[in-house]
């Protein structure tokens, strides 16, 4: 087996995958899966820069998670940036400096190939669903700064793919001014990803099956379940009715940050995002025809990893 450190840095979480990796088997020994809420993404959209104290945050993370790297020795690292990275305009500051501290280069991945490591992470785990898996099969990782949807088959193979720039962080500073968000700033939302939406090459209403990954999909998830606490296990593969996926966005939307943060099941570094993300995992439900939400806690960072061994 092949040790393996896996980064993913998007625009609201820095996170670490440290697995033992085998290809001819596929199997998946994890050691660690860490995630930190960093905010790299933090302005980008209004100032395309990383800012001083977002820079801040996620190097403070890297120390952390250098520490781990030195402790279980992998054979290969490999460290993606995505949507927040691709926009700055000062992002060359952020990768010497994941340099200088893990000594690998930083990969700025562009969306596509953000969507195709989403789907293979995805993909991978679909034969443990407690439910039938039928294909086209529409893969939907919502992040802080883009959205990926990618339709292919159950067996991993990509059909097409497409990134859109809207996600969690960069839809809350553009309308939620409010808190709560007022009906016109969630309407203007709604509008905006209904809009990027239209310029989608992947249609939505093609899928099957719909499996939903990271961190706005696995909370609404929590939320659905009425989890007292987020519980990776509970989430990982759940089958959710979307009528309730739609019940449980709305119950987001209307709460304060406040309110959000006192579920026990809600990170607090995503209680002021979460709206946003929901709303546009609403957008898109809303254009398929299935009645299940398949969860997958598998996501980019695991077809990161994958990568390396591929």
């Amino acid at each position: 087996m092949t040790r393996v450190a896996a980064f993913d840095c998007g625009t609201n979480s820095l996170r670490l995958l440290i697995a033992d990796l085998d290809p001819g088997t596929g199997e998946l020994v994890e050691h660690v899966r860490e995630m930190r809420i960093v905010r790299l993404g933090q302005g980008v959209d209004r100032t395309g820069r990383i800012s001083a104290e977002s820079m801040e945050r996620a190097l403070g993370a890297l120390d952390e998670y250098a520490m781990l790297v030195t402790e279980y020795e992998p054979d290969v690292i490999r460290f993606c940036a995505t949507s927040a990275a691709r926009d700055a305009e000062n992002a060359a500051g952020f990768v010497d400096a994941v340099r200088s501290r893990i000594g690998v280069d930083v990969e700025v991945i562009g969306g596509d190939e953000e969507a195709r490591a989403s789907y293979e992470g995805a993909t991978r785990v679909l034969h443990q669903a407690s439910v039938p898996v039928e294909g086209p099969c529409l893969v939907l990782d919502i992040g802080g700064g883009s959205t990926e949807l990618i339709l292919g088959s159950t067996d991993g193979a990509v059909e097409l793919e497409h990134s859109l720039d809207i996600g969690s962080v960069r839809l809350t500073e553009r309308h939620l001014h409010s808190d709560p968000p007022t009906a016109a700033e969630v309407a203007a939302l709604r509008a905006d990803v209904d809009a990027v939406l239209d310029t989608c090459r992947v249609d939505p209403g093609l899928a099957r099956t719909v499996v939903g990954v990271a961190g706005t999909v696995t909370t609404v998830a929590a939320g659905v379940l009425a989890l007292p606490a987020y519980d990776r296990d509970r989430v990982h593969l759940a089958a959710l009715d979307v009528e309730e996926v739609y019940a449980t966005v709305d119950e987001l939307v209307a709460m304060t940050v406040a309110e959000r943060r006192a579920l026990g099941y809600m990170h607090p570094g995503r209680a002021d995002v979460i709206g946003a993300g929901a709303l546009i995992l609403e957008r898109v439900l809303r254009r398929t025809a299935v009645s299940t939400l398949v969860v997958s806690e598998s996501d980019i960072l695991d077809g990161i990893a994958w990568s390396t061994v591929r």
